[in-house]
């Protein structure tokens, strides 16, 4: 169960360098640490060996070759896990290298090679068994593992911080890199895991700085004062440099030559041996835009970065701090990220956009990710204080017997399992839940869950639909790809190809006899499958915008209920993107609505899209506005199509169809009003759900899936929104006649 879960995390490749070049490279030890372009992985291995390749969130991994020797702490296999190392009662008594040096040489021989070790450890990383396998650390989980004391004494040995730091490691390896963005769970061991890369790094680099930023100056201070400083002062004296000030600094840790005083008496002395400092500090800033805006890092640590709370915008900040980790284009500090997220509403939604831009998988032409960050999510299960076993490895699942956990208490039940007691006891708590979701997220979208009172629809319907979707291999539902005219020919025929670089993503494609199915009425073509279903588009007129921003463009295809060999009342294509060009947007659209035959209703204010339709001859493709009959459509209604986004009447209109369109298919319908209360929606597209869950109506620009889902909707039920007919009451009057004598009079 536990590789199971694994595999979610890291998978382990095969054949990424060939055989003998492995063989001859690791027998020379010619491999160099950093990103091997030819081979397209990181070596994040010190020692010129490579033994596993690992890939986590698209980043290619090198470890080291096992070595000859293993630290074995037992011969059973059962006794083989972690242990730190006591530190010799003999050297605790030495505060400084001062003296040290003042020790005879038996007492240096006897302990350099333990000192040296030490510092080997450090630099290239630790091999011990654990449950009879044999497991690498890298030299920064080591010391955090071995030297760094915290709150409860000295840290666990997680396998989920084992992964969180080979992680890291390739970070720093890795050229392309300016560091690492992690979501996590609450009480991960974060903060002190930077604290301790903080001290780490800045006990080891000549002329450098070190940075801190947390949520409010006053959580930054506090990392530094009860953390750091600690974490620094408890090294032992071989790792510790000469340090100026006060051993408990309240601003600055400076590793550098305290300034003397000259004097009559000290001025013509002359020193035997010259000092040598690093001239490293270690600070923190108050949090802002603009905390450390031209000053040049060679490490910055961000502690609650999902956290920071209106005017201070964590998007504007990193803008400004990642130009402190370079020179030109060469990249000389990391930075070491990481949280758990606020509400969206309150600062979670400049974190998820952070976190959605560090994707290593998604890489501009540099090789760099759009925010030059890479992400990492590991899920609350890995990392749940209370059950982790001995080895450091969780307790996913209920054990048939009770298992040894590291704290020594017994463990009963599994992680999951404990996690969804917790849940469901707070189903009838909305925003209970979805901060228990966000504290402890087994998903990506559980950690970015929003506040319900600030959403228009019914969260608790889309976050039910998230989860089943999460939970979903979703490739099985859903397929990414591309529309082509055939042999590249306009206005023939359009076929659909997967292509896991398309645009589209699609849950349903017509069988062959319902594709590309189109009728001629007065020279114009109209869709054969408007009974089938519709489209609803949210588009754009202008390519691209001064600093390359501007919404996105956003298809949606649904279906009505049919008869046909199709899903009823389900969307069945998502388009989210924005195209190097509008006008390949609008080549899109079209194709889309050609192979599905199905017609479009579109917002008329960017009329640009139209035009390209009525131009090619699909006038008849695009819908004319359902609240209005065809003599009260203006003259440009009448020449495009499409329905204004002014009207507050279609506003409502809009976000009403989305509403129903929830209550009825998305999530559970437990009161069974609409179907069978353990049946879930069929809404997977997750993009779009959780568009709905932010959607604003007094801002609705931003939400470009909402719009265009909701055209699809209401392209669907168009006769929902026909206007009344008046009833005109005809008064017909009769004459009357007075029928007496020989000529009738009228009377």
């Amino acid at each position: 169960m536990q590789k199971e879960g694994l595999s979610k995390l890291y998978t382990e490749l095969h054949d990424v360098i060939p055989k003998s070049v492995l063989t001859n490279k690791n027998k020379r030890k010619s491999w160099k640490y950093g990103f091997d372009e030819k081979y397209g992985i990181v070596v994040i291995s010190t020692d010129g060996t490579i033994g596993k390749v690992i890939q986590m969130n698209g980043v290619d991994i090198a470890l080291p070759k096992v070595p000859e020797y293993v630290h074995k702490r037992d011969k059973a296999k059962e006794n083989q896990y972690w242990e730190r190392k006591e530190y010799p009662k003999v050297l605790k008594r030495l505060a400084s290298i001062f003296q040290w040096n003042n020790q005879n040489s038996v007492f240096k021989n006897q302990w350099v090679d333990y000192i040296e070790k030490e510092f080997d450890f450090r630099e290239q990383g630790y091999w011990f068994y654990n449950n009879g396998n044999p497991t690498y650390i890298t030299g920064s989980h080591y010391m955090y593992l071995q030297w760094t004391k915290i709150d409860v004494g000295f840290p666990d040995y997680r396998e989920a911080n084992r992964l969180f730091f080979i992680y890291w490691e390739a970070c720093k390896a890795d050229v392309r890199s300016f560091g690492l963005c992690y979501l996590k769970i609450r009480r991960s061991g974060f903060s002190f895991m930077g604290s301790s890369e903080c001290v780490n790094t800045g006990t080891l680099a000549k002329d450098a700085r070190v940075g801190i930023l947390s949520k409010t100056g006053s959580d930054a201070k506090k990392m530094f004062t009860d953390k750091v400083v600690p974490i620094g002062n408890n090294l032992p004296f071989f790792f510790k440099p000469i340090q100026d000030g006060m051993d408990k600094p309240k601003t600055e840790l400076a590793f550098r030559i305290p300034a003397s005083k000259i004097t009559k008496k000290n001025m013509y002395l002359v020193e035997n041996e010259e000092l040598d400092g690093l001239d490293t500090t270690i600070d923190w800033k108050n949090t802002g835009d603009n905390s450390y805006d031209g000053e040049k890092l060679l490490l910055l640590v961000h502690d609650e970065s999902g956290k920071w709370l209106k005017p201070n915008n964590i998007l504007n900040n990193w803008r400004v701090t990642k130009t402190c980790l370079r020179l030109g284009s060469k990249i000389i500090g990391k930075c070491m990220m990481g949280s758990t997220s606020n509400a969206l509403s309150k600062g979670g939604d400049n974190f998820k956009s952070l976190f959605e831009d560090s994707n290593a998988i998604k890489r501009n032409a540099n090789g760099q990710t759009k925010s030059g960050l890479y992400n990492l999510f590991i899920p609350m299960e890995w990392n749940m204080e209370g059950f982790i076993d001995r080895f450091g490895m969780p307790v996913l699942y209920s054990p048939p017997k009770p298992v040894l956990g590291i704290d020594n208490q017994m463990i009963k039940v599994g992680a999951i399992e404990y996690w969804q007691n917790e849940v469901d006891s707070l189903k009838n708590d909305a925003d209970a839940l979805n901060e228990y979701y966000r504290q402890f997220p087994r998903t990506e979208s559980h950690a970015f869950r929003d506040e319900s009172k600030m959403s228009l629809f019914n969260l608790t319907k889309i976050y039910q639909q998230i989860d089943y979707n999460d939970s979903l291999i979703i490739q099985h539902h859903t397929t990414r790809g591309s529309f082509y005219w055939k042999d590249g020919i306009k206005d023939t025929e359009v076929i659909f190809r997967p292509d896991n670089k398309g645009r589209f993503n699609v849950g349903w494609t017509p069988k062959k006899e319902l594709q590309n199915r189109y009728y001629i009425k007065n020279g114009k073509k109209y869709p054969s499958n408007e009974h089938i279903g519709s489209f609803g588009c949210d588009s754009y007129d202008i390519s691209g915008v001064v600093g390359g921003g501007g919404s996105n463009g956003a298809l949606h295809g649904m279906t009505k209920f049919n008869m046909d060999d199709a899903p009823s009342n389900e969307f069945f294509l998502e388009y989210v993107a924005r195209p190097q060009t509008a006008e390949i947007f609008f080549e899109e659209v079209l194709m889309a609505c050609v192979f599905y035959g199905m017609p479009l209703l579109c917002e008329n204010n960017k009329p640009r899209l139209l035009y390209h339709f009525k131009n090619r001859g699909y006038r008849g493709f695009s819908m004319n506005r359902p609240d209005k009959i065809f003599n009260k459509l203006s003259k440009t209604e009448r020449e495009l199509g499409g329905i204004p986004n002014s009207s507050e009447d279609v506003k409502q209109s809009h976000a009403s169809a989305v509403e129903s369109y929830i209550e009825k298919h998305v999530g559970l319908d437990l009161e069974e009003s609409f179907r069978n209360s353990d049946e879930m929606g069929s809404m997977y597209f997750t993009r779009t759900l959780e568009d709905w869950a932010k959607f604003d109506i007094s801002n609705r620009t931003k939400y470009d899936a909402t719009i265009s889902s909701g055209l699809a909707i209401m392209a669907n039920q168009k006769h929902l929104y026909l206007p009344i007919k008046k009833e005109s009451k005809i008064s017909i009057n009769f004459a009357r006649y007075k029928n007496t004598g020989t000529i009738s009079e009228i009377l």
